[in-house]
């Protein structure tokens, strides 16, 4: 039985996600899950972690805008794709274009995806001449780990620049998904150590 269920976030605590909650039971969502004071990157977020794992395939994810899920539309399409992969259909309240639950709607998005994939692979494209000129001046050398310091360099750049998801990330790359998930929460923790270091 496929069921609606409902994702709502509010990016910072003095914020009230309860309209938007409303807005979603209003629509027909069951169940519905609320990120309260959380931002935009998917690791933080818990409560839309979880509702990734509640979902099924057949069910239809219900959302008041897409920018409660991504921070940015490529995100957002990103999101929209590997739901789309899982059987999981997203309807948004203020964006009647966004609604894979219907043949146009599913056409829609058909188009705008296409244009995203162009993107990530110009990405890839780039990303990979720019880890083999660093090959061929001798800056990766022997057997690397996955995640080399280029490989590295290019996923905080593609994160915090480009604003692509672990999963571009990783298929620009050509590693996985954990592998890049590592490795910046490793660049993370040794840049707030450094902070810390300075301010002290």
């Amino acid at each position: 039985m496929s069921n609606v269920v409902g994702y709502a976030r509010v990016s910072r605590h003095d914020q009230n996600p309860a309209a938007q909650e409303a807005e979603l039971r209003a629509a027909g969502a069951g169940r519905v899950f609320v990120d309260h004071g959380e931002s935009a990157r998917v690791q933080d977020r818990p409560q839309w972690l979880a509702c990734l794992d509640y979902l099924r395939a057949g069910d239809t994810l219900l959302v008041r805008r897409l920018d409660r899920l991504a921070g940015s539309e490529k995100m957002a399409i990103e999101t929209i794709t590997d739901l789309h992969e899982r059987g999981v259909n997203i309807r948004s309240l203020t964006e009647p274009e966004i609604d894979t639950t219907t043949p146009m709607g599913r056409a829609l998005f058909g188009i705008v995806a296409v244009f995203a994939q162009l993107r990530v692979d110009t990405i890839r494209d780039n990303t990979v001449r720019g880890l083999a000129h660093a090959r061929a001046e001798g800056r990766v050398g022997g057997r690397p780990s996955v995640m080399t310091p280029e490989r590295v360099a290019a996923a905080v750049r593609m994160r915090d620049h480009e604003q692509l998801t672990l999963v571009q990330t990783a298929r620009v790359l050509g590693v996985s998904k954990s592998s890049v998930a590592r490795a910046l929460a490793k660049h993370d923790a040794a840049q707030d150590a450094a902070h810390g270091s300075r301010r002290g």
